[in-house]
């Protein structure tokens, strides 16, 4: 593994559980310094930065709700005022479904919801940080998308699906807005990953069905998605990559 991590900031976004929390106990491994951000699950934050802090790390939790402008403001500041005013990787992972909702039940409250978590606090993520990383002359942006922007989501997910095309399309728009800069940004795309996420909003046989449509025959772990994360804020081994979807769904997908 590169160390060229070593020492950096990152801040990742939705980071008490799943995949979010596997990066950033991955990017703590490498030597990276880690801002564990949560909002309801501050318990399980606390458990991933000590973890962090048993193998060695340096990790600071911070709170907040990302469909607030403020707290996104005070997320971001939090950071900078932690590790010296630096700020390395932006890993924007979180988001969430809201439910499945056939498009008979789409409320405008509900329509506004999804947006606000999927799409509209990256963007304000980005304008918070983007200058941090114009000054350093240096930065790399790794957004979190689905493998249901490309085949547009099913079973009351179609929002979050369209969503989540959003986030593929302005990653690849950011990359070349950013690139004079230093700055790469780039996208991990996630097939069926057993997370809370699923606990949450497919049943078993949801779940068995989209694994019968995987090759490797399995679904993945978020501990599996965590390399993809490493590679893309390396310069030493990504350095030539940017405005990239990486796919991550035991061959589910082929693009």
């Amino acid at each position: 593994m590169s160390m060229d991590l070593e020492g950096k900031v990152v801040l990742v976004t939705g980071a008490s559980t799943g995949i979010g929390a596997a990066a950033a106990r991955a990017f703590a491994r490498v030597g990276a310094k880690v801002a564990v951000h949560y909002n309801a699950s501050r318990e399980a934050a606390e458990k991933v930065a000590a973890d962090i802090g048993a193998a060695g790390g340096e990790a600071t939790l911070v709170g907040g709700d990302v469909t607030s402008e403020a707290d996104i403001k005070r997320i971001v500041a939090q950071t900078l005022a932690a590790f010296g005013g630096r700020l390395d990787v932006l890993v924007n992972n979180a988001g969430g479904l809201l439910g499945r909702i056939r498009i008979e039940d789409y409320t405008v409250e509900h329509i506004q919801k999804v947006l606000m978590l999927n799409c509209t606090q990256i963007a304000l993520f980005m304008r918070e940080v983007v200058p941090v990383m114009r000054r350093q002359k240096s930065g790399n942006v790794i957004n979190v998308t689905s493998i249901a922007a490309r085949h547009g989501g099913g079973g009351g997910a179609i929002l979050y699906a369209g969503a989540k095309g959003w986030v593929s399309t302005v990653t690849r728009g950011w990359a070349k807005e950013v690139v004079g800069d230093g700055i790469r940004v780039n996208a991990v795309s996630p097939g069926v990953i057993t997370t809370p996420f699923h606990d949450r909003y497919s049943t078993q046989a949801q779940l068995a069905a989209m694994q019968a449509t995987v090759p490797m025959n399995r679904l993945g772990t978020a501990d599996e998605c965590a390399g993809t994360f490493l590679y893309l804020a390396s310069d030493a081994m990504s350095g030539y990559v940017t405005g990239q979807i990486i796919e991550v769904n035991g061959g589910q997908l082929m693009p």
